[in-house]
């Protein structure tokens, strides 16, 4: 499959939020391994790009701007009544010649403002002259702001932004914007999808992040904990690890846990992580849901800048830890919007996460000099499950924590690419 995107950028400026829009839709469609071409304008300025637009396998292809060896003058026709100059037509040709070329061997087309835009009106023209040259060419336009209701007299070519476009399935950002983008154009709602623009946090973490996103999924989970911290019994990663298999077991959705470990000297570390693993398996994990770094390429730690930008993926952090002077991390998770659940019987986690309105569990620790062991009746499983369906319960009533989860499911690049994009270019 040949995509091709035509945006008629003049210069990319990260100001500009359609840049951002298209930056993410070169990413998805270049993960998937599909042949892109990139059309600009033609006095595009090299010099303006940036990150994934400086990506080798971006074909770039500059469509005509000039006339008779003079730069083509764009003008706003957002007036249905506006004037027509004598040599509009004459350039809308040229620019259709040009775009026949720059299509040529396309099998999908996406449109950015191009049908909707007065601004745009040239390219609009030009572009249905075009297609009669190419009649195997399937189009996808986006509209990035509210749909216009359509004049009642407006005459060709000016009625160009409000008639069908032929073999073209027309993109609202959201559900609401389906009704009014059908009636702009006069085509059943049927002709119209819903593509959300995504956000990628990927591309504002350390690269240590995005280097495991590579190997394990950090977006999909409903629950997703991060625990850093030095691989040893004493911190406690088993019961992290058996929390998290009751919450998944208690609830009906997915969970994953990062360990962020490094090493210990008190323990032998395979031993001990398949320790924990078999821990997580038993309270209700599966294999997959447990992940530590030290096993995907950072056998010494993770960085701890990428530690923190773990935190603004995750919802909950949970720390049993055994002991803690001053729990540093705490902050670092709950400055992050995490759902805190600490080990009460800790003095310091106590204190703090009185203050942060923490959820408190009890588990073995060391009290102000002395050692404290817990008991659990019935069991430690219905202990867990006892707090894990009051975390989900939390998890769904506070906003923020809420909102936070969604837009790590739902509008990832990811999710939008395998539920919304990638059907529509496959003609689902």
């Amino acid at each position: 499959m040949n995509v091709a995107i035509l945006t008629m950028f003049g210069k990319l400026d990260t100001t500009y939020s359609l840049v951002n829009v298209v930056a993410e839709q070169l990413r998805m469609l270049l993960d998937a391994g599909i042949t892109v071409r990139l059309l600009v304008c033609e006095q595009f300025e090299e010099d303006s790009r940036f990150g994934i637009y400086l990506d080798s396998r971006i074909e770039w292809a500059k469509v005509c701007n000039t006339l008779d060896g003079r730069q083509i003058e764009w003008q706003d026709y957002d007036d249905p009544h506006a004037q027509i100059p004598p040599a509009f037509f004459k350039e809308a040709d040229a620019v259709a010649d040009s775009l026949v070329k720059e299509l040529a061997g396309i099998d999908i087309c996406i449109l950015h403002d191009i049908l909707y835009q007065g601004w745009y009106l040239l390219h609009n023209v030009a572009l249905r002259k075009a297609q009669v040259q190419l009649p195997h060419l399937r189009f996808l336009s986006f509209s990035h702001s509210a749909p216009l209701s359509r004049p009642a007299d407006v005459k060709w070519p000016l009625s160009a932004r409000f008639i069908p476009l032929p073999h073209t399935t027309y993109i609202a950002l959201t559900h609401v914007g389906i009704t009014p983008l059908a009636r702009q154009y006069n085509v059943p709602e049927g002709r119209c999808r819903i593509v959300y623009n995504s956000l990628d946090p990927l591309s504002f973490v350390h690269n240590a992040v995005r280097k495991l996103a590579q190997q394990t999924d950090l977006f999909a989970s409903d629950i997703l904990m991060v625990y850093p911290g030095r691989l040893t019994p004493a911190k406690k990663f088993d019961k992290v690890a058996a929390f998290a298999g009751a919450l998944k077991r208690v609830g009906s959705g997915s969970v994953k846990v990062v360990f962020c470990d490094f090493p210990s000297g008190d323990v032998d570390q395979k031993l001990y992580r398949d320790f924990v693993r078999q821990t997580g398996i038993q309270f209700g994990l599966d294999p997959d849901d447990l992940c530590f770094t030290s096993e995907h390429g950072f056998p010494t730690g993770f960085p701890r800048p990428a530690v923190l930008d773990l935190f603004t993926l995750s919802n909950v952090f949970v720390t049993p830890s055994y002991s803690e002077l001053f729990p540093l991390i705490v902050l670092e998770a709950a400055s992050r919007a995490n759902l805190l659940v600490l080990n009460q019987a800790v003095p310091s986690l106590e204190e703090i996460g009185r203050n942060l309105h923490a959820v408190f569990m009890r588990w073995d620790a060391l009290n102000n000099g002395f050692e404290t062991t817990e008991h659990y009746q019935p069991s430690e499983q219905a202990y867990y499950g006892h707090f894990a369906e009051e975390v989900l319960a939390l998890l769904q009533e506070n906003p923020v924590l809420h909102a936070k989860t969604q837009v790590r499911q739902r509008y990832s690049p990811h999710w939008v690419w395998k539920n919304q994009l990638e059907p529509l270019l496959l003609g689902e």
